[in-house]
């Protein structure tokens, strides 16, 4: 043979032979390439008519982005607002939009763009407003500092907009352009109108403030911080001195900001304040808002324990305010957004598990009468659409199978059982945007091997219009690295039944021993075991290229619809009920798999994880041979108090576990292999918790590694190469310690 055809011959094998395509799944193409990246679709807004939805597209021609719209049966396509109408007088590029809003009767756009991160997301920047009657396009704030604005939005008549800037709320006349200050205290300590870091991280509050449906008032959150510790975050990167990051943070037991909500006239003057009992240090106004054509604002008051949520309706006019009842737990509540108000306002709809499971209820205005709407042994995931006309609630759910989830629907008068919308022959995760009217939705689904296929459909008969994404790319990009699937277990410990997946190695041997990595989270924030696209989980499909077997396991406590006995069971006892959990386990996983290596076992994960890592691997060093732990808590004591206050109880209740489940405590126990890598500038678990273990370990002299990222944040992802150094770093430390 012609010695160029032979080596042709030789390349075309190499090239379509399994060998080559297990070896083809690459770190630089998973977090440097976006080799792998999913297309995505929206943002999506649903118009009112609910006959269509408008969406962003790309107008190349003038280097910015159109709002769409698409009637939802025909598809036909209207430009609602091309990017020429968005091109500020004297410039020649149309705004970039980052958001926006239509008002209430549809004649003027919002715009929000310039954008700015204010702790995780991009809330603070410039808002312009479109008339889309005469096509004048306003820039707002105009008198206050450029990119300052927050929460822009417009008043029930769509006559005027307010907005937030350096922690004082603002009103601005669309016509005339006057803006008047309505609050005048906002300083670094005084905050109007948005909240302190605790309250967005655990409370999910971020937009503070609220028009009356009339117009006329707005009620919004004044916090005090002046009480609240501080914590510098140290930036020795850019500038030849370091600077001081100043962070107001509230850990475990010490005092919060003082907050409190009131009402000021739309025009200006002085507010007046709701005299809601309880010391506000020590209580939280969770929620806040108008109730619908009336003049009383409803609001939640969590106690600090966040055992018991008080419901509040104070009158705007007379600032009086009246009891409307309390929901209780013995463990801990989560703060819902599910209110939806029914009948003229007679009813409301409230999530509760007072009944041992997730639910949905109707309240009498009254707060006397409960409903049950979602019946039966189901934890509610998720409401999706109230739509109040054809009495109906739609709802993820997952009853069966704790893994997925799927849409379900109940009749809001509580009259119905749970009925299955989400079709039976498409296992996995549905997603849904839902008109008002629930005529239609955009859907989402995907699966451990199915990335995100995103359609419109009917959903009444669940049937496909048509496709918005498919990502058949990505799909056959994944497909043709030939990886071994997850694979789905049940792992009897005893007391209860965890679910948990497994991925082998490549060309995987049942004779050989298999080295082995468990993947955890294990808090009551999140979950692992999910039949979920997630990306494709490359990552761990990688550390099984390399021989590794990958295995995760959610233990009791993990935010699963496995009804509020499995989900509140950690109670009082993170870090120790989970280690306990995971242990068990893992002996099972032992004696049912023979092609385990026990003695090259190892254990990472992230932040909370992190965390279950280090107590896994110092309570039980006969299992566990390596840990690797991400943006880790060291000390429960040293994490923010909402957060663990609500999972822990009170430190001079719970102060015995508080210390017995912190890895930190165990540290002088370490015998096998350790790395911790953290970020310096991580504004929730802060590099304190890092140096303090590290401190620890040196004390006993225990042999670690550690890898410090020079600041990055809780995710370590900000900088050039980031991602694909940390990878790389944590694979060279697994050929290391296990192989």
């Amino acid at each position: 043979m012609n010695p160029g055809k032979a080596l042709l011959l030789f390349t075309l094998l190499l090239f379509s032979s399994p060998l080559f395509a297990q070896t083809s799944l690459r770190l630089e193409d998973i977090y440097r390439n976006d080799t792998y990246t999913t297309q995505k679709f929206g943002p999506v807004r649903w118009m009112k008519d609910n006959q269509g939805y408008s969406t962003l597209e790309k107008n190349t021609s003038l280097d910015g982005e159109d709002i769409v719209r698409y009637e939802a049966t025909s598809g036909a396509r209207t430009v609602l607002v091309s990017a020429g109408k968005l091109i500020p007088p004297g410039q020649t590029k149309p705004l970039p939009i980052e958001n926006y809003e239509w008002s209430a009767d549809d004649s003027k756009l919002l715009i929000f763009t310039n954008t700015r991160k204010v702790w995780r997301y991009h809330t603070r920047g410039d808002y312009w407003v479109l008339d889309l009657k005469s096509g004048v396009l306003t820039q707002l704030g105009k008198s206050v500092e450029r990119a300052t604005l927050m929460f822009a939005k417009f008043s029930p008549g769509a006559d005027r907009v307010g907005y937030l800037s350096k922690n004082n709320i603002y009103v601005e006349d669309i016509t005339t352009g006057k803006i008047t200050q309505i609050t005048n205290d906002g300083s670094e300590s005084i905050i109007n109108g948005t909240f302190d870091w605790v309250y967005e991280e655990e409370l999910g509050c971020r937009d503070g403030f609220r028009w009356s449906p009339d117009g006329t008032k707005i009620a919004y959150w004044r916090s005090d911080t002046k009480d609240i510790g501080t914590f510098y975050l140290i930036n020795n990167v850019d500038s030849i001195y370091s600077q001081p990051i100043p962070l107001p943070y509230p850990k475990v037991g010490t005092p919060n900001s003082h907050v409190k909500v009131g009402i000021v006239a739309a025009t200006g003057g002085a507010t007046q304040w709701f005299a809601i009992p309880g010391d506000p240090t020590n209580n939280y106004l969770a929620r806040m808002d108008f109730v619908p054509n009336s003049n009383e604002v409803m609001i939640q008051q969590l106690n600090r324990k966040q055992n018991q949520n008080t419901v509040w309706v104070g009158n705007a006019a007379s600032m009086e305010v009246k009891k409307l009842f309390v929901d209780r737990d013995e463990a801990f509540l989560d703060i819902h957004d599910n209110i939806i108000w029914l009948e003229n306002e007679k009813y409301f709809t409230w999530t509760s598990e007072k009944d041992g499971w997730l639910g949905l209820y109707r309240v009498s205005r009254d707060g006397k009468d409960f409903t049950s709407i979602t019946k039966g042994n189901i934890d509610v995931v998720r409401i999706n659409c109230i739509d109040p006309v054809s009495g109906y609630v739609y709802y993820i759910a997952s009853p069966e199978n704790f893994t997925q989830r799927y849409l379900y629907r109940s009749k809001l008068d509580g009259s119905s059982l749970p009925e299955r919308v989400s079709p039976a022959n498409q296992s996995g995760q549905h997603e849904y945007q839902i008109s008002a009217d629930a005529t239609y939705a955009i859907h989402t689904f995907h699966n451990t091997t199915t990335p995100p296929r995103i359609s419109l459909i009917n959903l009444q008969s669940h049937q496909p219009i048509r496709v918005l994404a498919d990502n058949k790319e990505v799909a056959n990009k994944v497909k043709a690295l030939q990886l071994n699937n997850k694979e789905f277990l049940k792992l009897d410990i005893g007391e209860v039944v965890l679910d948990a997946w497994m991925i082998k190695p490549a060309n995987f041997d049942l004779k050989k021993k298999y080295p082995l990595i468990f993947y955890v989270y294990g808090e009551p924030a999140g979950a692992t075991v999910q039949d979920a696209w997630q990306g494709g989980d490359l990552w761990h499909h990688y550390l099984a290229r390399q021989g590794f077997i990958v295995v995760s396991i959610d233990n009791r406590g993990t935010k699963t619809p496995r009804g509020r006995e499995f989900r509140k069971s950690i109670y009082g006892q993170i870090g120790i009920l989970a280690a306990k959990d995971q242990a068990a386990a893992a002996g099972v996983l032992f004696k049912k798999y023979n092609f385990i290596d026990k003695a090259r076992i190892g254990m990472w994960g992230w932040s909370g994880g992190g965390q279950m890592t280090m107590n896994c691997l110092f309570r039980y060093p006969e299992i566990y041979k390596a840990g690797l732990a991400v943006s880790f808590v060291s000390d429960q004591r040293l994490y923010d108090n909402i957060y663990q206050e609500r999972y822990m109880g009170l430190l001079e209740e719970n102060e015995a576990n508080y210390i017995e489940g912190s890895p930190i405590t165990h540290a002088h126990k370490l015998k096998g292999d350790l790395m911790i890598i953290h970020g310096t500038a991580d504004d929730n678990v802060h590099y304190q918790s890092f140096e303090r273990l590290a401190n620890e370990l040196i004390k006993h002299n225990k042999m670690f590694d550690m890898m410090s990222y020079p600041m990055r944040a809780h995710g370590i992802n900000e900088r050039d190469n980031t991602s694909y150094h940390l990878r790389q770093i944590m694979m060279k430390y697994w050929d290391r310690v296990l192989k």
